[in-house]
């Protein structure tokens, strides 16, 4: 038996992509600023990889590729996958951050580490509503 929100998700699918829509204009914005803005996020690759621009920019075209798979149905999940895996690829430069916080001094410190659970939160948001979807939709649920 399904939840009356799974029922009403089945009967209306738009309201899945009501869910995938934030996540998606988050990572496109994020992702264009990697462009427009890419000192920042230079300043926080890791000292031991090379061509930091270029990783940034990279980094960039990967979460905006993602945010506009999320919009999709069809590309919806492996854009999910895509996306989780690269916040993984990036968490050791927000451990870094962390770690060496008077190489950001505009930034407080507590942000700095407020970034790391962020970052389980942002992979928790995008396996729901990306990756697994909306629950009982597509199979009948087991007792």
């Amino acid at each position: 038996m399904s939840t009356a929100l799974t029922r009403r998700s089945a009967r209306h699918p738009g309201r899945s992509w009501l869910r995938r829509a934030p996540l998606a204009a988050l990572f496109v914005t994020t992702g264009t600023l990697h462009f427009v803005t890419p000192e920042p996020f230079v300043s926080i690759v890791p000292e031991s990889l090379p061509a930091p621009l270029a990783l940034v920019y990279a980094s960039g075209v990967a979460e905006m590729a993602g945010g506009l798979g999320l919009l999709s149905r069809r590309t919806a999940r492996p854009a999910g996958w895509w996306l989780i895996a690269t916040l993984l690829a990036i968490f050791p430069a927000n451990i870094g951050m962390a770690l060496n916080p008077e190489r950001h001094p505009s930034i407080p410190e507590a942000l700095l580490w407020l970034r790391l659970p962020l970052q389980v939160v942002l992979i928790v948001w995008i396996h729901r509503v990306a990756v697994r979807g909306p629950r009982g939709v597509g199979s009948a649920r087991r007792r």
